[in-house]
């Protein structure tokens, strides 16, 4: 006695039909878009997240793929963006702001910066900072200094903190003063060193690299110091210009 038996669909068909209706979900999440193809992506297996200093990359093993890219959800939301986010926040815990150089008024907006006094784009970030104080936008710089990546960086770091008004002498060496001989003491060479150990703790790899509100800011990207600005600090009035003095009217030239 014979019986019908449903007949197990094709592989091929299974694909093509979660593939179809996979397009069909990401289309109701991107309505404006009209995809031109549509398919399995050569990832195969359970992707796997991890960090390397300030970049985040996912490794696929069962394929041998690894993905440097930025992750959204349907709802466009930047889950890499988060990951990182929830990262740095870890690890800025570390920064003890009681350990820092100061520079700048207390009452004004904090930025944490970590620089390097033979970084050409740290130096062009001071001046940048100076022109901002110039227009009454003041910043209080938190400083802790990188020296492992120009040979001479530590003994000027060191130099910094050993003068009697290291504020002075760090805008004299970021303007391009070459003192000599550097001066040295044993409080600034132990702040140099535990500034190294809590930039290999932070992950800091290059210079400058500041933290604004909590968001980590590699490189002098001076549109977003501006917009940071323009969000916190106002310009302080300016002084009314003196008038000049009348001048009396010209009289016709009688001689």
């Amino acid at each position: 006695m014979g019986s019908a038996m449903a007949q197990a669909p094709e592989p091929s068909a299974m694909i093509a039909g979660a593939a179809a209706e996979a397009e069909r979900r990401l289309h109701q999440s991107f309505t404006n878009l009209a995809f031109e193809d549509f398919g399995p992506a050569p990832v195969k297996g359970p992707i796997y997240q991890a960090s390397a200093g300030n970049r985040t990359l996912y490794y696929a093993p069962e394929s041998g793929h690894i993905l440097f890219a930025t992750v959204y959800d349907t709802n466009g939301v930047n889950v890499t963006a988060l990951a990182e986010s929830t990262r740095v926040q870890k690890r800025l815990s570390a920064i003890d702001p009681d350990k820092a150089l100061v520079l700048g008024p207390p009452d004004a907006p904090t930025v944490i910066e970590f620089t390097d006094p033979d970084c050409p784009y740290c130096r062009a970030l001071d001046r940048f900072w100076a022109s901002k104080q110039a227009e009454g936008k003041q910043v209080r710089r938190l400083i802790y200094f990188v020296s492992g990546i120009h040979p001479e960086a530590a003994a000027k770091a060191e130099h910094i903190l050993c003068s009697p008004d290291p504020a002075a002498s760090f805008r004299a060496l970021y303007s391009g003063a070459a003192p000599s001989p550097l001066a040295t003491c044993a409080k600034g060479h132990a702040k140099v060193a535990a500034d190294a150990a809590l930039v290999a703790q932070v992950g800091i790899t290059g210079t400058p690299t500041l933290i604004l509100d909590g968001k980590l800011v590699s490189g002098f990207q001076q549109g977003e110091l501006e917009a940071f600005l323009a969000g916190r600090v106002k310009a302080a009035p300016k002084a009314e210009a003196a008038k000049p003095p009348a001048v009396p009217p010209a009289k016709p030239d009688t001689r």
